[in-house]
């Protein structure tokens, strides 16, 4: 057990500049309801999420990270705590993302935005490893069927203050809500759950699926029509 001394002094340090975090966080926010590609018609977000890490989960973290060979620090825990902010894009079909890469990476190139670490795509699929592959997103397969794209962004290079910026369908969200409230902070240890997490993520997988091939012969038909 981490004695609370050692922990209240980094808790009070990030918190007190919870204010600077969250100007930004509204800021990143704004650009995906303001962009005109974004906005549509039609609208490629269908909703964004914002939230500001609670103080018992930031504590939870930097305790977990404290007790690692590279301890945790007053110093460097605005490096190693980089969701202290965060928003998530949510959208209906995997196609659509493209467009929301499309809209981060003009932020980037205009100079609004700078990436904190490569943008990297967490999946367990091999069609939508493939897919962000071709995005230019470094991906991760992860065992827990966890599936989700993770930016990290900065208002520029030489600040502190970052924003986590997750993309994902509203598929994925479904899945990632329930294995959250069981698997977050602490992983459960009943087997059936975890193994029915996994059942549901292959449900979801072929929800986004038929999802992107309801859009398509949508948006075929609708082209033919003009």
């Amino acid at each position: 057990m981490v004695n609370p001394e050692l922990i209240d002094p980094i808790v009070e340090r990030v918190k007190s500049e919870f204010h600077r975090y969250k100007i930004f966080k509204d800021g990143v926010v704004s650009v995906f309801t303001e962009d005109p590609i974004i906005k549509g018609p039609p609208p490629v977000v269908h909703s964004i999420k914002a939230r500001m890490k609670n103080e018992s989960h930031l504590r939870d973290k930097i305790i977990r990270k404290y007790s690692t060979e590279d301890p945790i620090s007053q110093e460097n825990v605005f490096d190693r705590v980089t969701d202290i902010a965060g928003v998530r894009i949510l959208h209906l079909y995997q196609d659509q993302f493209t467009k929301i890469h499309e809209c981060i990476q003009k932020q980037i190139d205009y100079g609004d935005w700078v990436l904190y670490e490569t943008p990297k795509a967490y999946t367990w699929d091999p069609e939508f490893q493939d897919f962000f592959t071709r995005q230019g997103l470094e991906v991760e397969v992860k065992e827990s069927f966890y599936t989700s794209i993770h930016y990290i962004v900065k208002p520029r290079k030489d600040s502190f203050i970052t924003c986590e910026v997750q993309v994902r369908t509203l598929f994925e969200e479904i899945w990632g809500e329930i294995d959250h409230a069981i698997n977050y902070p602490h992983p459960t240890d009943i087997l059936s759950c975890r193994e029915q997490l996994r059942v549901l993520a292959r449900l979801v997988g072929a929800g986004s699926r038929l999802a992107d091939s309801i859009f398509r012969t949508f948006n075929d038909r609708m082209l033919k029509e003009k």
